[in-house]
C-alpha cells in the first residue's frame, strides 16, 4: 500500500511539473544592460528614457515613479514610497522609509469623539504626510548620477498632457460623486463635467496644469542651488526643502486645511526620510531582505522560517497539503502581523528579533493542522525568543476573543474587494553596473483629495492605524507616528549578488502573492515569468488593514486552474473557496542570470503592468 501511494505522489510531483512548463501569455522580458518594469506603459517608457540617456537604475527608478504619480497609478505625489535598493558598490542592500506621519491632532480621541473605530479611508482626514517627494529626491540625491530636472522631465511632459488610459477612467467616472464633493479634484478629474461620461476618456489628452507648476518649483529649486555652486546633492535637497518647508508646503497645507484636514506646516517641516537597515532572513541559502515593522514585509520572512521545516517540493505545486500548509503558515505570520507590528521608531519597541527567529519559527510550525485549516490561528509570543517577557499578555486573550466576535463580512464585494486589493503599484530596475531598485509606491489613489492649487493628492493611509491597543499595541495612532502599512518590496541575494527583485500591487495580498512568486521560482523551478502569472491563492485569515479591519478566517481565493479535485479535499478541510481567473498580483519581477549575465523580467498578465529591457 505503501508502494502505491508513493507511486501517486510521484505522479502528482510530475504533473505539476508538466503544468508549470507550460508557455506564458506574456512573453519573459530579456536585458542585457538594464531593465525597467513597472504597473503603467507609459511608467516604463519613463524609465527607458533616463537609460537611454546614460542613467542608473535609481535614476529610471526615480523618473518611473514620477511618471506613476502623475498617472494616478493608484498613487499620486501625496502618497508614500518604499524601496530596497542594492549597491553593487557595497554590496549592501539598503531600505528607503518613506511613509507619511499621521498630524498634529490626530489621536485616538479624535477619531472616537467622530464616532468612528478607526481613521477613514478616504478624505482630507485620512491623510498622513506626504512621503513620495521626499522618498524620490532622498534616492536620487543620494544613489542617482543625473539632475531632478531630467529625472523629472517625462513626467512634467505628461502633466502638461498625456493620453489618459482606460483602467484610470474608469476609476475616475465609478469615483466622481466622491470627486465631486472635493473642488480641487473636480477641477482636476472631472473634465468632461455634465456629460453622462464625466471622467476623461481613454486617449483623451489629461492635462494637470497645477501639478505642472509644483513639480516646475521643484526643478527651479535646484537650478537656482545649481547657480550658487550647489552641489548635486545640495541642489536636489534644496527642491526636498521647497516642497516640505517653502512655497510649496504653504500652499499644500492651506489645500489641506481648507477642506478639513489636519496637516500643519510643522508636520511637513519635521517630518524626513529615513535610510535604514531591511530586515533579513535565509531560506536554502537564498538572503532575502524586506522592509522593517512599520510595513509587512517581515511577515514573508517570518512565513519563510516556518516553511523551511517542510519539504514543499515533494507536496506538488498547488497540491492539497502544498495549499492547507502555505495557507497555515501564512495565518500564523500574519496575526504576528496584526498584533506586534508598528512605528519602529515609536514605543514600545516591537519584538522582531523574536519574531524573526529560526527557533520560533520551528515552535509556530507545530500549530500548524495537516488535516484541516485552523480558523483560530492567534499570535504567538516571540518574547522569550529574545530573551524578555511578553509585556501585553492580556491584550493577547483579548484579542482572540477580538477576532472570533468580528461581524460577518462579504469578502466577495466590490466594496472590500477594492479595500483588500487595492492600492500600490510596483517598480522594478537593474543596470549592467549591478544597482538593483525595488519600489512599492502608494497612497492618493482615486479619489483622492487633491491638495488646493498644487495638484498633489493625499495619502489615505491614516485607516491602517487602530485606535484601540487592544488590536495591536504598536500601532495606535498618535501624531508624529507611521501607520503600519501593507507596502512591501523584496530583494533575494544569492551568494552575495543579486538574484531576485520583486514586488506586487495591493492591498493585504502583497505578501501572499510575493511569498507564492518566490517559492514557485526556488521551490519548483519557474522562470521569471511563468513565476508572475502563476495559479496563486489568496487568504482573507487576517485582519484587514483598510476600512473596518475585518477578518474572514477558512476564507480563499483559488484559481480557476486548480483542479477540482483540490477544491473539494480543501472545502472538507474547512475552507470557504471562491474561484477566480487570475490569482497572481499583479507581480513585476527580475531574475539576474549569472551564467549567462543577463536579465530575466517578468510582467504580470493580470493587469497593465509593462517591462522594457535592454
Amino acid at each position: 500500500m505503501r508502494k502505491v501511494a508513493t507511486f501517486f505522489v510521484g505522479i502528482l510531483v510530475l504533473i505539476s511539473s508538466i503544468s508549470i512548463a507550460q508557455n506564458t501569455q506574456k512573453p519573459p522580458l530579456h536585458g542585457k544592460h538594464w531593465m525597467a518594469i513597472t504597473g503603467k506603459p507609459l511608467g516604463a517608457t519613463a524609465g527607458a528614457m533616463i537609460f537611454t540617456q546614460g542613467g542608473n537604475a535609481v535614476d529610471a527608478a526615480c523618473a518611473m515613479l514620477a511618471a506613476t504619480a502623475t498617472m494616478w497609478d493608484v498613487l499620486s505625489w501625496g502618497g508614500e514610497t518604499q524601496a530596497l535598493i542594492y549597491n553593487p558598490k557595497t554590496g549592501k542592500v539598503i531600505a528607503i522609509n518613506a511613509l507619511g506621519v499621521a498630524p498634529t491632532g490626530a489621536t485616538s480621541e479624535f477619531f472616537q469623539d467622530k464616532g468612528m473605530n478607526f481613521p477613514p479611508a478616504t478624505g482630507p482626514l485620512a491623510a498622513v504626510t506626504p512621503g513620495t517627494p521626499g522618498g524620490l529626491l532622498t534616492m536620487l540625491a543620494e544613489y542617482g548620477t543625473m539632475s531632478l530636472k531630467q529625472v523629472l522631465a517625462p513626467a512634467m511632459e505628461m502633466a502638461l498632457g498625456y493620453p489618459m488610459e482606460a483602467q484610470t477612467a474608469k476609476q475616475i467616472e465609478n469615483n466622481k460623486e466622491e470627486i465631486r464633493t472635493w473642488p480641487y479634484s473636480k477641477k482636476v478629474f472631472l473634465v468632461n463635467e455634465g456629460k453622462d461620461f464625466e471622467a476623461p476618456n481613454p486617449g483623451q489628452i489629461f492635462v494637470q496644469e497645477d501639478l505642472y507648476k509644483t513639480l516646475q518649483k521643484l526643478v527651479q529649486a535646484e537650478e537656482q542651488a545649481l547657480k550658487k555652486k550647489k552641489s548635486r546633492k545640495e541642489a536636489i535637497y534644496a527642491a526636498y526643502d521647497r516642497f516640505y518647508k517653502g512655497d510649496i508646503a504653504d500652499d499644500f497645507v492651506k489645500g489641506v486645511q481648507e477642506q478639513g484636514g489636519l496637516i500643519t506646516k510643522n508636520d511637513l517641516a519635521n517630518w524626513k526620510v529615513y535610510v535604514e537597515e531591511p530586515s533579513h532572513t535565509n531560506y536554502k541559502g537564498i538572503d532575502v531582505y524586506k522592509l522593517q515593522s512599520w510595513v509587512q514585509g517581515p511577515v514573508m520572512l517570518q512565513a519563510l522560517n516556518i516553511l523551511e521545516n517542510f519539504d514543499l517540493k515533494s507536496m506538488g505545486y498547488n497540491s492539497v497539503q502544498y495549499i492547507n500548509t502555505v495557507y497555515q503558515a501564512m495565518s500564523l505570520s500574519f496575526a504576528d502581523r496584526d498584533f506586534y507590528y508598528g512605528d519602529p521608531y515609536f514605543g514600545p519597541e516591537e519584538p522582531m528579533k523574536g519574531l524573526l527567529s529560526k527557533d520560533y519559527a520551528k515552535l509556530r510550525m507545530k500549530e500548524i493542522n495537516a488535516e484541516r485549516n485552523n480558523p483560530n490561528i492567534k499570535p504567538g509570543d516571540p518574547y522569550p525568543f529574545q530573551g524578555g517577557v511578553n509585556p501585553f499578555k492580556n491584550y493577547l486573550e483579548k484579542w482572540g476573543n477580538q477576532v472570533s466576535a468580528m461581524e460577518k463580512v462579504n469578502t466577495q464585494s466590490d466594496a472590500y474587494q477594492n479595500a483588500y486589493l487595492a492600492g500600490t503599484t510596483s517598480i522594478q530596475t537593474a543596470d549592467e553596473e549591478g544597482w538593483v531598485v525595488s519600489v512599492t509606491p502608494s497612497g492618493g489613489w482615486v479619489p483622492a483629495v487633491i491638495a488646493g492649487t498644487t495638484g498633489v493628492g493625499l495619502s489615505q493611509r491614516m485607516q491602517s492605524f487602530v485606535l484601540t491597543p487592544e488590536e495591536n499595541p504598536f500601532n495606535v495612532v498618535e501624531p508624529g507616528k507611521r501607520p503600519r502599512a501593507t507596502l512591501t518590496p523584496s530583494l533575494a541575494l544569492k551568494e552575495g549578488k543579486p538574484f531576485l527583485s520583486f514586488a506586487v500591487q495591493g492591498g493585504d495580498t502583497q505578501d501572499q502573492n510575493l511569498l507564492q512568486f518566490f517559492l514557485n521560482v526556488v521551490e519548483f523551478g519557474m522562470t521569471t515569468q511563468q513565476a508572475v502569472e502563476a495559479a496563486n491563492f489568496n487568504s482573507y485569515q487576517l485582519i484587514n488593514s483598510f476600512g473596518d479591519h475585518k477578518s474572514s478566517p477558512g476564507e480563499i481565493d483559488l484559481n480557476s486552474d486548480v483542479s477540482g479535485y483540490t477544491r473539494n479535499k480543501l472545502s472538507e478541510m474547512g475552507y470557504k473557496i471562491h474561484v477566480k481567473d487570475r490569482t497572481s498580483g499583479p507581480i513585476n519581477a527580475i531574475f539576474f542570470d549569472r551564467i549567462n549575465n543577463s536579465f530575466w523580467g517578468g510582467s504580470s498578465n493580470y493587469g497593465e503592468d509593462y517591462g522594457i529591457g535592454w
